[in-house]
C-alpha cells in the first residue's frame, strides 16, 4: 500500500500508548534489573525491551492488516514515535537516572563513620535539602521495612516514609527536568543544522526505519520473508539457543562469544597494552557496525589499537607515568594520564562542530533577536527561536540554581557549560557512530579541575558540582540526550508537531515520577543491600570519597595531565583539519573520542567485522550487492534482540538469566 497522507499524520491514540508503554517499563525495570538481576530492559542507545515490543507491534498491526485488508491501526510512522517514546524511558528507569539516584542522596548519610570523617568534612559543603532529614528512613531505604518481604506491594507504598522524601525529590526533580528542558531545546537548536545541512547518518535507527517503511508500504510479509533477513535472523537464533542451553544445562555444548586474547601479549614492551585485550562477539553490534559508514567503523577500531599501543609505546621510550600523577578525578574509566587527551579532544570537537554550524547558528542568533526574516515552514518540534532563548535561560536557570546551593557563580557556569558540551559530543558520537552501548572516559567536572584546579571551585562547590554531575552527566550509558536526537530524526517527517513535543514531555514527566517511585518501593520492600546495586553503590561511594579528599587536601593534577590534555586537543585539531579538508583521508575524528571509553573494549572487534563486510561488500560487489546484504545485517540486529527478550522471559521465570547483551 503506497504511503498516505495520514500516515504521517500522528493520531492522539499513538502518543498515549507511547506513554502508557513507557510507564510499564518504567515501573517494572527497577525490578528486573536491581532485584531479579535479569537480562536489562533497557540497557543503552538501542534498549531491549522496547525493541521487542515493537516488533511485536509491528508483526501484530501487519497481520491484522493482511487479514482485513484494511489501513493498519496504526502506521509505520506512529509506531515509530511509539518505539522513540519507550527508548526515552527507558534509560530514565534504571542507568540514564535512578539506578544511583536515591543512593546519591543518602550515602553521605548512610555510609559516613568515624574512619571516613564525612559527618566532619561533608556535612557542612552539602545542602540539607538536597537530602532527607529523616535517618531512620534512610535506614529503612538500605535494610528494608520490617516484614516488607511479606507485604504486598500496596501495604510497601503505604509504609514508604513519603513526608522525608518529598522534599529533597521536589528540590531534585526541578533540576531533573529543567536538564531535560534544556536538552530538548539544544537538540531543538541543532535539528536543521545535522539532519538537514550535515545530512548525518543514524546506524541505530535503520531496523526501526525499515520495518515501518514496510508497514506503511504494505511490504511487511515481503520483508519478513526475505532470504538475506531470515539468514542473518537464525545466525544469532542458532548462538544463543545453544548458548542459553549450556546456561541452565551444562552438559549442553557452547559456542565462546568471548575470547581472552591477553594472554597471547607479552606485559612488557611495545605490545603491553594489550595483555588484557579481550574480543567479544555480539552480532546485533556487528550489525550496527556494517550500517555505520566506513570510515566511522575503520575510526572505532583503528584508535582503540592505537591506544593500545600508545601504551606499549611510552614504556618502550622510558616514559613511566605514575598513576598518581592523575590525581583526583571523577571520570568513570579514567586510570592513567594518557587518558586524559579526551578532555582536550571533546573540547576541540565540540569547537567543530559549533564551527560546522557556525552560519546556522548566526542566522538562529539574528532571528532571534529580530534581526533576520524567519522562515515560512520550520521542521523542528517548536519555533527555533524560543530553543534559543530556551537554551540559554534553561542554562542560566541551572546555573543559579548550583549557586543558590554554595557554588561560586563562575564555576557553575563554566561547569553548566562542559555538563552540556560533552552531552552534545556524546550526543554526536553515540547517533552518528551507531553505539548503542557508550560510556565516557574524562568526566565534564575533569576538565575543569585539569585546568583551574580544585581551589576554583571551593570545597563546597566541588562538592555540588560532583554530585549533579553524578545525578545526569556522568553515567552515559541511558542518557537521554542522544535518544532525544534520535527522536527528532524519527519525528521529522511528522506532522501534529506540537503533538509529538506534548507526547515528548508527558513521556519525560511519566517516566521521571514512576521511576522514582518504583524504586523507593522496590529498596523499602528489599532493601537497597538485598538488590544487586553494588556498581550503583561502589561508583557513588567513589565520588564522597573524592569530594572528602579534595576538601581536606586540594591535590592539584600532575603535569603529564595538562600536557595529555593539550596533545588530545592537538591531535583532535589535526583530524578534524584533515577530515574537512581532505576528501580521501580514512579516519573520522569522532573513532579518537572513544579511543578509551570502556565501550570500545567491548565493542572495537564488533566494529572491525562489520566494517571487514562493508568494505569487501564495497569493494567486489558495489551499490547492488550492498543493497541486498544490508538485509543480513538487520536480521543480525533483530535476532540478536529478539532472543536477548526470550532469554530475558525465560531468566525471570527461572529466577537466574542468560545474557546476550552486554550488560
Amino acid at each position: 500500500m503506497p504511503q498516505t497522507t495520514f500516515q504521517k499524520t500522528i493520531r492522539f491514540r499513538a502518543v498515549l500508548l507511547g506513554v502508557v508503554f513507557t510507564i510499564l517499563i518504567c515501573a517494572v525495570t527497577p525490578f528486573n534489573n536491581a532485584y531479579l538481576d535479569a537480562t536489562p530492559l533497557g540497557g543503552g542507545h538501542f534498549p531491549l525491551a522496547p525493541f521487542v515490543i515493537f516488533f511485536l507491534m509491528v508483526g501484530f498491526v501487519g497481520l491484522l492488516q493482511a487479514m482485513t485488508r484494511r489501513r493498519p491501526l496504526f502506521s509505520g510512522t506512529e509506531l515509530g514515535l511509539i518505539w522513540i517514546q519507550m527508548v526515552l524511558g527507558s534509560g530514565i528507569a534504571y542507568t540514564g537516572l535512578v539506578r544511583t539516584f536515591f543512593i546519591n542522596l543518602t550515602a553521605p548519610l548512610h555510609f559516613a563513620t568515624m574512619e571516613n570523617r564525612w559527618r566532619e568534612v561533608l556535612t557542612p559543603l552539602l545542602p540539607p535539602s538536597w537530602y532527607p532529614g529523616d535517618h531512620q528512613a534512610v535506614t529503612l531505604l538500605y535494610n528494608g521495612l520490617e516484614n516488607g518481604r511479606d507485604l504486598d506491594w500496596l501495604g510497601v507504598a503505604r509504609a514508604v516514609p513519603w513526608s522525608a522524601w518529598l522534599p529533597p525529590l521536589l528540590v531534585w526533580g526541578g533540576f531533573i527536568l529543567l536538564c531535560y528542558f534544556v536538552m530538548i531545546c539544544i537538540i531543538n537548536v541543532f535539528m536543521r543544522q545535522w539532519i538537514h545541512n550535515e545530512r548525518i547518518h543514524f546506524p541505530l535507527l535503520r531496523v526501526p526505519h525499515v520495518l515501518g517503511t514496510a508497514v506503511d508500504e504494505g511490504g511487511l510479509g515481503t520483508l519478513l520473508r526475505n532470504p538475506f533477513l531470515i539468514c542473518g535472523i537464525l545466525v544469532p537464533v542458532a548462538l544463543h539457543t545453544l548458548n542459553g542451553l549450556h546456561f541452565y544445562f551444562p552438559s549442553v555444548p557452547q559456542l565462546p562469544t568471548l575470547i581472552l586474547a591477553g594472554p597471547y601479549f607479552p606485559r612488557q614492551g611495545l605490545f603491553a597494552g594489550f595483555h588484557k585485550l579481550k574480543i567479544f562477539i555480539y552480532p546485533a553490534f556487528i550489525g550496527f557496525a556494517f550500517l555505520t559508514s566506513k570510515q566511522i567503523s575503520l575510526s572505532f577500531w583503528f584508535f582503540y589499537i592505537a591506544g593500545c599501543l600508545l601504551v606499549g609505546l611510552l614504556g618502550v621510550l622510558g616514559y613511566t607515568i605514575p598513576a598518581a600523577d592523575l590525581g583526583v578525578t571523577f571520570g568513570p574509566t579514567l586510570a592513567r594520564p594518557d587518558e586524559t587527551q579526551m578532555i582536550g579532544a571533546y573540547g576541540i570537537f565540540f569547537l567543530f562542530l559549533v564551527w560546522l554550524a557556525r552560519r546556522h547558528l548566526l542566522l538562529l542568533a539574528r532571528q532571534s533577536v529580530g534581526l533576520a526574516p524567519l522562515p515560512r515552514v520550520h521542521t523542528e518540534w517548536f519555533d527555533p527561536r524560543l530553543s534559543a532563548w530556551g537554551t540559554v535561560l534553561g542554562m542560566g536557570g541551572i546555573t543559579l540554581w548550583c549557586h543558590h546551593f554554595g557554588m561560586p557563580l563562575v564555576p557553575a557556569a563554566l561547569l553548566v557549560g562542559a555538563f552540556f558540551m560533552v552531552m552534545l559530543v556524546a550526543s554526536r558520537v553515540i547517533c552518528q557512530g551507531g553505539l548503542a552501548y557508550f560510556t565516557l572516559t574524562a568526566a565534564p567536572i575533569d576538565g575543569l579541575l585539569a585546568f583551574f584546579g580544585p581551589g576554583f571551585f571551593t570545597a563546597a562547590g566541588l562538592a555540588i558540582g560532583a554530585v549533579a554531575q553524578k545525578v545526569l552527566f556522568v553515567d552515559l550509558r541511558e542518557s537521554l540526550m542522544p535518544s532525544l536526537l534520535h527522536a527528532s530524526e524519527v519525528n521529522r517527517r511528522m506532522r501534529n508537531k506540537k503533538k509529538i513535543l506534548a507526547g515528548i514531555a508527558l513521556t519525560l514527566v511519566a517516566g521521571v515520577v514512576v521511576s522514582f517511585a518504583s524504586m523507593l518501593l522496590l529498596c523499602y520492600k528489599y532493601g537497597v543491600r538485598g538488590l544487586h546495586l553494588d556498581w550503583a553503590t561502589n561508583t557513588t561511594l567513589t565520588v564522597y570519597e573524592n569530594i572528602s579528599r579534595l576538601a581536606q587536601a586540594p591535590v592539584q593534577p600532575g603535569h603529564w595531565v595538562l600536557f595529555f590534555t593539550i596533545a588530545g586537543a592537538l591531535v583532535m585539531l589535526a583530524l578534524v583539519v584533515c577530515y574537512h579538508r581532505f576528501y580521501w583521508w580514512p579516519l573520522h575524528p569522532i573513532g579518537y573520542l572513544t579511543a578509551y571509553s570502556s565501550s570500545m573494549r567491548i565493542l572495537w572487534f564488533s566494529f572491525f567485522i562489520g566494517w571487514l563486510c562493508n568494505t569487501l561488500c564495497i569493494r567486489y560487489g558495489g551499490v547492488v550487492l550492498f543493497r541486498r546484504l544490508r538485509f543480513f545485517f538487520l536480521g543480525l540486529i533483530i535476532g540478536d534482540f529478539l532472543m536477548g527478550g526470550l532469554w530475558a522471559v525465560i531468566g525471570v521465570l527461572a529466577e537466574t538469566s542468560y545474557q546476550v547483551l552486554p550488560n
